[in-house]
């Protein structure tokens, strides 16, 4: 089975080593680097889901996806468009209704930063931020009902601002709820122990 693993919006693929390093399910892992994809592109998430979308078709047989944040958004488009391909969705701190407030507050801080933080991710800052803006009306809560494999759902214990979208997703998609306790949004470098202990169970 390929298992794919979705790093979120300002993190690298890189943000994924510790939770695969402690995972005891063995299988074909793959972690795309999804600010590469975008090297020849407008940065966009049209475009973005595009090229992830042609990433997952260079595999053969189904696909356990697995996806953080904006990695989350992407494995959850893909498992509704998709649903013959993929075997198996985690989505962790995903929100399957963009919040229009909180990505605008978002972006507010991403104006404020530095060139140089973005450049240690690969994406320049108006690229980032035209990225984020980009994702402004998304909504998938028409679509949910196309997913037809398991679902887990996990949020970090601090991560107010995704906690009651990540139950109502899992609600929603008949999947399992977790909360990975003392995490905050990024689970998988927060607590990347507990997460590859909780993926291991749900891939066996």
């Amino acid at each position: 089975m390929q298992h794919i693993f979705i790093h979120g919006l300002g993190q690298t693929p890189f943000s994924w080593e510790k939770t695969m390093d402690n995972m005891t399910v063995q299988s074909d892992k793959a972690t795309p680097d999804l600010f590469a994809m975008l090297k020849k592109r407008d940065s966009n998430y049209t475009n973005l889901y595009s090229a992830f979308s042609e990433f997952c078709d260079e595999f053969a047989g189904l696909l356990d996806i697995c996806g953080i944040s904006l990695g989350g958004v992407l494995a959850l488009q893909y498992g509704i468009e998709h649903p013959q391909r993929v075997h198996s969705l985690v989505l962790i701190g995903t929100q399957y209704k963009v919040p229009k407030m909180l990505l605008a507050f978002q972006n507010l801080i991403f104006r404020c930063m530095p060139q140089s933080m973005f450049e240690q991710i690969g994406l320049g800052k108006s690229q980032f931020i035209e990225l984020s803006r980009s994702m402004t009306e998304l909504n998938y809560s028409d679509s949910l009902q196309k997913i037809s494999c398991p679902v887990l759902v996990l949020c970090g214990e601090k991560d107010k601002a995704n906690m009651k979208a990540s139950k109502e997703l899992a609600e929603l998609c008949h999947g399992k709820f977790v909360m990975i306790e003392n995490a905050g949004h990024e689970v998988n470098v927060d607590k990347p122990e507990e997460l590859a202990r909780v993926l291991d169970e749900f891939y066996k």
